[in-house]
């Protein structure tokens, strides 16, 4: 009797063990695990992280060109000199979608102090981006970038994770990543992170 129930003690035992084993490979890549779920809610949500960048261990600043929806050509180069926000978005992403007022509010509290705030489209016709941009009432303009060029020359330094949207940099004054938020921007956080940038020398 004893024997057994031992047995039935260590069987429970092994197979809770097994249990914590597996759901911690489970949640170790959220955005691989969002990737092979196949299913259709249209986006792969980053997993909430902020990495904030000390000055000495940034990447050289980025490199990009793309057209504005109104037509006009934004450079990375010609951004530099200000700190700049870029936000990854498109129209039929829930999180973007929830993020949207706040992303507003920020630019119009920092826009007197110089931050420009861009968004990034990376997969909306011109019509479907400007109604969204209507709806939530969006003053700073987006770069169309259904080519992937923007995207492609961020995630080719891991900056962006050609996935996960929306994601959110910072770039401070050089045009370098000072921070980077997975998943929707928190108003509060993205602050923050604006703040540090506009206060560096």
């Amino acid at each position: 009797m004893t024997s057994s129930m031992s047995r039935r003690s260590l069987f429970a035992a092994t197979g809770a063990v097994l249990a914590i084993g597996l759901t911690a490979c489970a949640s170790s890549d959220t955005l691989a695990k969002q990737a092979a779920a196949g299913d259709s809610k249209g986006f792969v949500a980053g997993d909430g992280s902020v990495t904030e960048y000390a000055p000495a261990k940034r990447s050289a600043p980025v490199e990009f060109s793309g057209k504005l929806f109104d037509g006009s050509t934004v450079t990375a180069a010609g951004l530099r000199g200000k700190v700049t926000v870029l936000n990854f978005w498109y129209a039929a992403c829930s999180p973007c979608r929830e993020e949207a007022p706040e992303l507003q509010a920020l630019h119009v509290e920092f826009e007197p102090q110089g931050v420009d705030f861009y968004g990034v489209n990376i997969r909306d016709e011109v019509a479907t981006a400007e109604a969204f941009e209507r709806s939530y009432k969006l003053t700073y303009p987006s770069i169309m970038d259904k080519d992937g060029g923007v995207l492609l020359a961020l995630s080719k330094r891991n900056l962006v994770p050609p996935a996960a949207v929306p994601t959110t940099l910072v770039l401070d004054k050089q045009g370098s990543v000072s921070a980077r938020i997975l998943g929707p921007a928190d108003k509060g956080t993205l602050k923050a992170l604006i703040t540090s940038a506009l206060a560096e020398k």
